[in-house]
């Protein structure tokens, strides 16, 4: 495994693994995270809040205060004095709006600032009045009615786990439960053992099929999505909850079925199942997610040790066919897609053609995001 020196922001001379590599890279291209993705102007944005998800985590492995401040930087820059988030509404209903409410905890854990836990509460306050399918899904989002999407459980359920793990005695597990319940009793793949991309309980929209409402494909980094989501709410759940049993078998089925689609590099494609088919791709950032979730789930004790195998080679494959690293020792993540959803305008119908025709990126945050997070699991 190579690991070389690289000039961090300071320009000392450190030698790093793969994701403090990556951290510095990101950090030198973007002094304030913000700036991810090139936004003109500060955004609270799910995919820099899975950035600094990941930052978190190194700062408390590594110790290293420049971590916490870019985090507490992106924090400080979007939320004011009195806990308000600049560009907010409430009736927005946005589940993606949540994710990066994760790193308030340790920033109010850290400083003790009420502005953080306010922001905190409001966060925890979307939960109460979200749009719900009939059977108590959270809508995607308020544009996309009656749909629940497995990018959505990520971007909600382990933020509302943890909220009601540290400040409601658990009261609202069951809650979180029911979201991978609803998706595994609809968006469930039988054939596979893999998930489809969302589920329609209306059966209105074009993309859903009639009988069942489910997308008409399985889109990687959705499977993605799921794992991630599965591994983290897990943290909050008490091994005594009647749930916690559900969600792990959840976890195993997921496992099981996306290492029978793991391609010989490691990777996997981004429709998964489909693997042979002309124009499909090995795409990064849903392979990294994989990656991450079954790394955890083994360190965590929920997944048997053999997938820790299926993570490593999915790691190495990762570093040997889409990490490249410039003249300037500056590490890059390719082949990520850029954007994937359903409906909307203009309209995504969800085929397999619009999947391989989304945009391919270098460096897209959702895999510098998912690149981090499995570097950092599997310590490499």
């Amino acid at each position: 495994m190579q690991i070389a020196a690289l000039k961090n922001s300071n320009d000392t001379q450190v030698t790093q693994k793969w994701s403090e590599r990556m951290a510095f890279s990101i950090m030198k291209k973007y002094p304030e995270a913000w700036q991810i993705d090139d936004h003109a102007e500060p955004k609270w944005d799910y995919k820099i809040g899975m950035i600094l998800t990941a930052f978190e985590k190194l700062y408390h492995t590594t110790k290293n205060p420049k971590y916490y401040e870019y985090i507490k930087g992106y924090a400080d820059v979007l939320i004011d004095d009195k806990g308000a988030f600049k560009k907010f509404d409430p009736q927005d209903h946005n589940i993606d709006f949540i994710n990066a409410g994760k790193i308030l905890f340790n920033l109010y854990d850290t400083t003790k600032s009420q502005k953080y836990l306010i922001a905190l509460k409001t966060l925890r306050r979307q939960f109460d009045d979200h749009p719900r399918t009939p059977s108590g899904g959270f809508w995607h989002k308020k544009i996309y009615p009656n749909q629940m999407w497995l990018d959505g459980l990520y971007m909600g359920e382990p933020f509302y786990a943890r909220y009601t793990a540290e400040f409601e005695n658990n009261e609202k597990l069951n809650d979180v439960a029911l979201q991978f319940e609803l998706l595994h009793q609809h968006a469930f793949d039988k054939k596979t053992g893999l998930y489809f991309h969302a589920w329609d309980e209306s059966k209105q929209m074009p993309w859903a099929d009639k009988r069942t409402g489910t997308a008409p494909h399985i889109w990687l980094r959705a499977l993605g999505w799921y794992g991630m989501a599965l591994v983290d709410v897990l943290d909050y759940f008490p091994k005594n909850h009647p749930k916690q049993k559900e969600l792990v078998l959840y976890l195993n089925q997921l496992a099981t079925a996306v290492s029978k689609y793991q391609d010989q590099s490691g990777l996997w494609y981004q429709v998964p199942d489909l693997g042979t088919r002309k124009g499909n791709y090995l795409e990064a950032s849903g392979s990294s997610m994989l990656v991450y979730a079954l790394a955890k789930g083994v360190h965590k004790g929920y997944l048997p040790s053999n997938f820790e195998l299926t993570a490593t080679k999915g790691f190495d494959g990762i570093i040997k066919n889409l990490i490249k690293i410039d003249d300037d020792g500056q590490m890059h993540i390719t082949q990520v897609c850029a954007s994937a959803g359903l409906g909307g305008i203009p309209y995504r119908d969800g085929s397999f053609e619009y999947y391989i025709n989304e945009k391919i990126k270098v460096d897209n945050s959702h895999g510098l995001g998912a690149f981090l997070l499995a570097a950092i699991e599997l310590n490499k």
